[in-house]
């Protein structure tokens, strides 16, 4: 039985409760009578009653710099927070390329994805640790869009319990992805999505079982609010009002829609500034170079807008996203991908009580209601700006959409996403 710090016992049961793509293509040949049974590691016997419970968490991780790496951090954090006599994290972290980052001392393993024996000399690695008990895998299709059989192989050949969380559950699959799919579902006990939608997806069209899916929702940050006038000051953006959007850049993140809605912004609200902040992600870089921001920055300079967009080109610490979030009159989440089913960047802006505006991803779909934010449709620049005019003007709905913004993320909060993911385990692991 798992056990928070204060002794509370978390009773073992639990009820289903961050962009690289892949083009998956029609016209491979996939055979679709080779469709695997899903009872594979449903019938692993209970891990005996260790403690702690040994868990390896395989994720990218900081200092490497990717959203999934922050949210896998944030997780262990809370996880060791409240559970550390119960629990023992270890992480392997996975490198794409020649990368070679100095990792903190939970990491253990390192995983270099573009190889395709390390994924076996992993598996031989967890297989022979006694430590490790359950194995958490976060999963991402770019992290193995070039072995995605050796990554198969991987989860297959262990030995151990296998948790798959599925940061993007893409709809209307093909053959060969359903099969993919389906394949990883096989060799998992269990599957954590986070939205009810992904878990729909995969009960309805790849016909996932139900029973192996958990929806835990992306973890926020429960944030000591600081004075917003002060914060302004800080960063010498005193007497304006603050757009922002964060994340590292590349070509889907939409920022161009809000360039073009600007005009008509600051036409009604001249002391508007919009902040870009987050460089370049690291593999757009490798691929394209500079090449979208290059384009954000010639678009604002053809619309003579150099006086109200101000690009920050750093990955910023937690801490001064933080203060940047919380001096924002209104956070922009343009995505030009309708399959994104989750954003960090999204979570992040909730927990400091930021008035969203954002596309109709299905994470926006479930969270934002007319109380806490509004919803417009991808690449409309027209409604976009009409609906920032509409914030910016009402001060009174602004700081009604803070105040339910903050009241709407308490149950996602770090602290009961760990909760969550601790029921689990002590489902997983038995009595």
């Amino acid at each position: 039985m798992i056990k928070a710090k204060n002794n509370i016992q978390i009773p073992s049961m639990i009820k289903s409760v961050f962009n690289y793509r892949m083009e998956f293509s029609d016209n491979e040949n996939t055979s679709t009578s080779a469709i695997p049974q899903m009872s594979n590691k449903k019938d692993i016997k209970p891990v005996p009653n260790i403690s702690p419970t040994g868990i390896l968490v395989v994720t990218s991780y900081p200092p490497r710099e990717c959203g999934i790496a922050t949210y896998s951090q944030d997780l262990i954090k809370a996880v060791n927070n409240k559970f550390n006599q119960s629990v023992s994290i270890k992480v392997c972290a996975m490198e794409s390329g020649d990368t070679n980052y100095p990792y903190p001392e939970e990491v253990k393993y390192i995983l270099k994805t573009s190889i395709a024996a390390e994924y076996e000399r992993l598996a031989n690695n967890i297989n022979s640790d006694p430590s490790i008990q359950i194995v958490l895998i976060q999963h991402e299709f770019g992290f193995f869009h070039n072995q995605k059989e050796a990554f198969q192989l991987l989860i297959t050949e262990l030995k151990k319990p296998v948790v798959v969380v599925f940061h993007t559950v893409l709809p209307h699959p093909n053959e060969r992805l359903k099969l993919q799919i389906q394949r990883i579902a096989a060799a998992s006990t269990s599957i954590i999505v986070m939205t009810h939608t992904s878990s729909d997806i995969l009960t309805s069209e790849y016909n996932i079982p139900e029973q192996i899916i958990t929806v835990i929702a992306h973890g926020t940050h429960l944030v000591p609010h600081l004075n917003e006038k002060i914060l302004k000051s800080k960063y010498g953006l005193d007497g304006r009002k603050v757009l922002t959007t964060f994340g590292l850049l590349s070509a889907g993140k939409g920022i161009e829609t809000t360039i073009e809605a600007l005009p008509a912004i600051v036409k009604q609200n001249p002391e508007v500034l919009f902040l870009v902040i987050g460089k370049t992600h690291p593999e757009v870089v490798k691929n394209d170079g500079e090449q979208y921001r290059e384009m954000l920055e010639r678009k604002v300079t053809d619309l003579g807008l150099q006086e109200h967009v101000r690009f920050i080109n750093k990955y910023l610490e937690l801490p001064e996203l933080l203060e940047y979030l919380q001096l924002t009159d209104i956070y922009l989440f343009t995505t030009n991908d309708p399959n994104q089913a989750v954003s960090g960047t999204f979570a992040y802006a909730m927990s400091c009580a930021c008035p969203i505006i954002s596309t109709p991803i299905p994470h926006a779909k479930e969270v934002l209601t007319k109380e806490t934010g509004i919803i417009f449709d991808f690449r409309d620049s027209k409604q976009l700006a009409k609906n920032v005019n509409k914030l910016l003007n009402d001060d009174e709905l602004r700081k009604n959409m803070s105040t339910n913004t903050l009241q709407k993320i308490v149950s996602t909060a770090w602290e009961n996403s760990a909760v969550e993911h601790a029921m689990l385990i002590d489902q997983i692991s038995g009595e």
